[in-house]
């Protein structure tokens, strides 16, 4: 059985008079394919942000790979292995497709900055080898502004990548896609998972994609874990009918 690489115990966050997580506990194995869902307002974004550091929590922990994270600064959880591609595409407009991963890579390694060679060859192997894994070859020089919507996504996910996570946060990783699209980005996911061994996590209102690719489903509702299990279990489950599941029928 594999061992929990994060555990979640107990954590609370408030922002004002709303109380956006109550209690929360779970653990996630590593290698798991896990899903967080729930209505609007459910706290999967506080959530992800506990998790990734833009937010501390009021109250809990926070422990991955044996360490703590609750309160410390994104770029101390980026280095410890956790990696988040937004809902949003956070990338360079203006740079291309391949000028964005470098970047991304040599921050990664520390090289930005190397007073001692050129940063522009640095990282360069690493960076090839993620334009191939996530099938952006042919998008290499193309400015990271003009790509589709599903390319958008995959260069999220390179740059992600180029944290060296060993565990993935997706944050919708689907919205906005066509069906082709959300296949193949689906796909790359599944693949990190099962060939590279990466930890995914992820939000998605889209439940065919949940379903189909989770292994694992937390439901949140009001701040609150109310349901959890393996998809089978959790689509039979019937607070699960009552909370969400019935209105995405």
């Amino acid at each position: 059985m594999s061992r929990p690489i994060l555990e979640v115990q107990n954590l609370s966050k408030s922002f004002g008079g709303l109380q956006a997580t109550r209690g929360l506990s779970f653990s996630i194995c590593e290698g798991d394919r896990t899903a967080i869902i729930g209505p609007n307002g459910a706290g999967k974004s506080t959530l992800f942000n506990l998790l990734t550091g833009f937010h501390a929590p009021d109250a809990g922990a926070i422990v991955f790979d044996g360490a703590s994270l609750a309160g410390q600064p994104p770029h101390r959880i980026a280095r410890a292995g956790v990696s988040r591609a937004f809902q949003i595409a956070n990338v360079f407009g203006r740079l291309t497709v391949y000028e964005n991963i470098r970047s991304a890579v040599q921050a990664r390694q520390g090289l930005t900055f190397n007073l001692f060679g050129d940063a522009a060859r640095l990282g360069t192997r690493r960076a090839a080898e993620l334009l191939d894994l996530c099938g952006l070859e042919e998008r290499r020089d193309h400015p990271a502004g003009q790509l589709s919507q599903g390319d958008k996504k995959k260069l999220e996910l390179a740059l992600a990548l180029a944290g060296e996570p060993k565990l993935l946060l997706l944050d919708e990783p689907t919205a906005g896609m066509s069906l082709e699209e959300t296949r193949e980005t689906m796909a790359l996911v599944d693949r990190l998972n099962r060939e590279f061994g990466v930890t995914v996590l992820f939000t998605e209102h889209d439940m065919s994609v949940v379903f189909n690719h989770a292994r694992r489903i937390l439901l949140l509702h009001r701040g609150e874990l109310v349901v959890e299990g393996t998809p089978d279990e959790v689509r039979a489950n019937a607070s699960a009918q009552k909370v969400y599941l019935g209105e995405q029928a």
